[in-house]
């Protein structure tokens, strides 16, 4: 399975390497050149914004762990209490990263004049709060199939789910499809290169899952009124 882990990982590196190499040269002239140099936006300037953008980067980039896992589990056939153990610290430390990056946003957002207090219900900001209630999601289901050996099937499609709400986030932010505040760096161009990398990468894992996932074991049961049952509720809420 680790082989399998591995090559997810790297085409999904690969797809990212060449959206910066194809849509992003640094060489490019700025035509007229700016006298005093075009420097950051004022709203950006301030220290909660060097946190904030890298926490949600790492929190996006750690939910891809989960999701190499599980399409390597779906195309290994073979799932069990060990790739929850593997699953669960990744998919943990994204989640963590995630947290702490939406509650930087939303304390600058807060002091921030016109923002719209801690949370405005933005499309962007929604954006980075869908991928975190599915992570939520997956670390429950995950302690579930861990302890109890069920939920297989649940837990691959959450991991499948939260890093294809990542991918989405991206694709709102850069492509500018959506009004919002946060609007800062919007290329169609760009937009339409993540589009491609969500169509291969989600497509072909949900086909992947519509194929294999009757084939996985279907692993342990538990009573509907239970602790088990309880996260399960939570989960579909």
């Amino acid at each position: 399975m680790q082989a399998n882990v591995l090559a997810v990982q790297g085409s999904i590196a690969v797809a990212f390497l060449l959206f910066i190499i194809m849509t992003s040269n640094p060489f490019l002239r700025v035509s007229p050149a700016p006298f005093d140099g075009q420097g950051l936006n004022p709203v950006l300037q301030d220290p909660a914004l060097a946190f904030h953008p890298p926490f949600l980067y790492a929190g996006y980039v750690g939910f891809s762990m989960a999701f190499s896992f599980a399409v390597a589990a779906l195309i290994d056939g073979r799932i069990d209490a060990a790739w929850a153990r593997w699953v669960r610290p990744w998919t943990l430390v994204a989640w963590m990263c995630l947290t702490l990056g939406i509650a930087m946003g939303s304390w600058w957002a807060y002091y921030e004049l016109g923002w719209g207090g801690f949370w405005f219900w933005d499309p962007v900001e929604n954006a980075s709060f869908m991928p975190w209630l599915a992570g939520t999601a997956l670390l429950h289901s995950a302690l579930v199939m861990e302890k109890r050996d069920a939920l297989k099937v649940w837990t691959i499609l959450l991991a499948i789910i939260t890093f294809s709400l990542s991918l989405m986030g991206t694709f709102l932010v850069r492509s500018g499809v959506l009004t919002s505040v946060h609007a800062f760096a919007v290329d169609p161009t760009r937009g339409v290169f993540i589009l491609g990398i969500m169509a291969i990468f989600i497509g072909g894992s949900f086909a992947l899952f519509a194929w294999r996932a009757p084939l996985l074991s279907k692993g342990g049961l538990f009573a509907p009124i239970s602790r088990e049952g309880s996260l399960v509720l939570n989960n579909l809420l």
